[in-house]
């Protein structure tokens, strides 16, 4: 077994459309579930009975595997004839929308902790003196509070973000060509399973460094404070 140079070039075309989709299901799936995992934070802050729903959801997308997630959107829901028999089938007929719904709920599961315990983290001290210099609810919550839990999540969210690009793969299940499906169809052309899936490991490499150097970048400029002391 080695690795052949020329099936690598010759596949190169093919893998690189599997990345693009990979890119069209990971970019919304990033802004979705930071939209909703803001709000799922903030409930989570407060007592009563919206902290319990948020908390519960946050279980729920935690804790089921996100093809099993996947599988129920696009192969579950459509058996009811809500979804079968409405304009709701022309949503859960494509599966980038099955994708994107799907890895949404799951990210926003995680997110939803990362946020929250970046807002925990901001000292009580600083919302008090926001307040006391006549700042309203909304004010303090985005010029101070989410800029300061942006700083104290980064790394975490950095965490969740390398995970969620290789979960990615999961949307295989529901017929989508992305960089770890492009890699197999070679392999089911070729019988050579070992040059297409290594050179969609050095694919994912680079993408996952460049995230990589991106926050740290980031995560530079956010504490550069804190190298002045």
């Amino acid at each position: 077994m080695h690795y052949d140079i020329a099936l690598a070039w010759e596949s190169l075309p093919t893998l690189l459309q599997g990345t693009l989709t990979t890119f069209i299901v990971l970019l919304p799936v990033l802004v979705l579930g930071l939209l909703i995992s803001i709000p799922v934070a903030l409930a989570r802050l407060e007592r009563g009975p919206g902290s319990l729903l948020a908390a519960a959801y946050i279980v729920f997308f935690r804790g089921v595997p996100s093809i099993v997630l996947l599988y129920l959107i696009y192969s579950g829901l459509p058996q009811f004839s809500v979804i079968r028999n409405t304009a709701l089938w022309t949503l859960f007929s494509n599966a980038y929308f099955c994708a994107w719904v799907g890895l949404t709920l799951t990210h926003s599961g995680y997110m939803g902790e990362i946020v929250r315990g970046g807002l925990a983290a901001v000292p009580p001290g600083t919302i008090e003196a926001a307040q006391a210099l006549g700042l309203g609810r909304m004010q303090i919550l985005f010029k101070l509070r989410l800029p300061m839990a942006a700083r104290y999540a980064l790394r975490a969210y950095q965490n969740e973000l390398l995970i969620m690009v290789k979960s990615t793969s999961a949307v295989s299940a529901i017929t989508l060509v992305d960089l770890t499906a492009a890699a197999n169809t070679v392999f089911d052309y070729t019988y050579d399973p070992f040059t297409p899936l290594v050179t969609a490991a050095g694919i994912y490499w680079v993408i996952i460094n460049a995230m990589r150097y991106a926050f740290n970048v980031a995560d530079s400029r956010l504490n550069r404070h804190l190298a002045l002391k």
